[in-house]
């Protein structure tokens, strides 16, 4: 195979990477949406942080009245208010669904877990006079409250707490195995026992213990707004938004319980400084766990996670994980290596991320849209146009044939969708060229070809 110049290939990198999303309009009019759900069915529901659930339709149309308003009973504004939905794995039969919100009592702030279920008689509309309280911890400051919530593949809720705000972790509360702040939280919903609506998974590494909170299942956070697992591997994705100078992304195995995310004796992969007077940082042996990938504050300073994309909708996207900033806008990507890569600057406070019943992925602006993550229309690419350029068979397995009616070939390169140069001929003079394809993978590439008279043209080739 001949090998392609440097300069090209990374002329190439950056060409292919320079934005290879596309965010498509799918929904607007919503009042500080910050989670969008599904509940294995066609719909999304869209958590607006005042304490409104509204239901959308798969036209994108919303429903005239909202699944839950719960307005009158959560404070709301800043990083309060009602932040996320779960729907019961058995929710088609039981209606059941939880929420996570802040709520005043007695002038002190506390987050809520609590269940409601859904109208019997009518699925678009939730019973407000249900709520079955689960959880409450207090907040000492109005930031930092976490918030998300989600069934685990194990069948478990999954909740994430921040460290209790203010700056630094003065209370040193990630660290403190004691309080449910800076965690991630585990629970049995279906296992009420002791006088609680819920139960401790007895895998849950303080299990047992009086001496923790048992419903810890990691801990060492600053403030995880956004994770999630991927639909495939099962693999835990937790976004945790930074202090000072880097956005943090950590990846674990579902069965991987206990770890120490680090926060406030590191922030991402560096030592935190200066150190809060009442940090008790663990000594170097005790193995803290350190991000699969990071961002620095140059890029952006509020990360927002989101999904491993597991479509079909859009297969060049298959396998990344997608994360977004709220502050810069940023979107970008985590391969399966760990590899970040920066998509591009996108013009939104990205506010949340959410998946329908067939794992396609949707972006949330906190202003009020939804948009569609799609594949990107890449520059230079001609999919219709036949008068200068095509191919066939397309789809193929074995072989392809490039015709050119008005020129004659000089060179032509086959790309993945990451840039990567796979095959790449040049110095010929033909208008006509088939190409072995047979030790491709199924999937999607990009054939280039240069004509005779310095022409670039592009076309998708679809590998079966």
């Amino acid at each position: 195979m001949k090998k392609i110049p440097l300069l090209l290939v990374l002329f190439l990198s950056s060409f292919m990477f320079a934005q290879n999303i596309s965010l498509e309009p799918f929904a607007t009019g919503f009042s500080q949406p910050v989670d969008l759900k599904n509940a294995g069915d066609d719909r999304l529901f869209v958590v607006e942080q005042a304490g409104r659930i509204q239901i959308v339709n798969p036209d994108g149309t919303t429903n005239a009245n909202p699944f839950l308003d719960i307005s009158s009973q959560v404070t709301s504004g800043g990083e309060r208010g009602l932040l996320s939905v779960a729907f019961h794995p058995d929710y088609a039969t039981n209606g059941f669904f939880y929420v996570n919100y802040t709520f005043t009592e007695s002038s002190d702030l506390f987050t809520k877990i609590a269940r409601y279920s859904v109208d019997p008689a009518d699925p678009n509309i939730a019973l407000p006079g249900s709520e079955l309280e689960l959880l409450r911890y207090e907040q000492p400051f109005s930031n930092h409250n976490g918030g998300f919530i989600t069934f685990g593949p194990d069948g478990f809720l999954y909740i994430s707490s921040g460290d209790g705000g203010s700056g630094g972790d003065p209370g040193n509360r990630a660290q403190n195995t004691e309080l449910l702040l800076g965690k991630l939280l585990r629970i049995d919903v279906d296992s009420p026992v002791g006088g609680v609506n819920y139960g401790i998974p007895p895998s849950n590494p303080f299990a047992g213990n009086p001496s923790n909170a048992q419903e810890i299942w990691a801990y060492g956070l600053r403030n995880p707004w956004k994770f999630s697992f991927d639909s495939i591997t099962d693999d835990l994705w937790i976004a945790d938004v930074g202090q000072n100078a880097i956005e943090e992304i950590n990846k674990v195995g579902v069965d991987e319980a206990g770890l120490n995310y680090g926060w406030v004796c590191f922030e991402g992969s560096q030592p935190y400084t200066p150190l809060p007077p009442l940090a008790n940082c663990p000594p170097p042996s005790a193995g803290l766990t350190g991000p699969v990938a990071e961002y620095p504050h140059s890029q952006g300073s509020s990360i927002t996670g989101g999904y491993v994309y597991n479509g079909t909708l859009q297969p060049s996207l298959q396998g990344y994980y997608f994360f977004a900033d709220f502050v810069s806008g940023l979107i970008g990507t985590v391969d399966n290596t760990n590899v970040l890569n920066n998509l591009g600057t996108f013009g939104g406070n990205w506010s949340t991320f959410g998946v329908d019943q067939n794992d396609e992925l949707f972006i949330v602006n906190y202003s009020g849209s939804i948009s569609r993550v799609a594949e990107s229309p890449i520059a230079g690419l001609d999919e219709n146009d036949a008068s200068t350029f095509y191919m066939y068979p397309n789809p193929t397995s074995n072989n392809v044939t490039i015709a050119l009616k008005n020129s004659l070939l000089s060179g032509y390169t086959i790309l993945d969708l990451k840039g990567s140069v796979l095959f790449s001929e040049e110095k010929m003079a033909t208008a006509n060229k088939e190409i072995d394809i047979s030790t491709l993978s199924q999937g999607i590439y990009l054939l280039k070809v240069t004509t005779q008279n310095n022409t670039t043209l592009i076309k998708k080739l679809v590998v079966e």
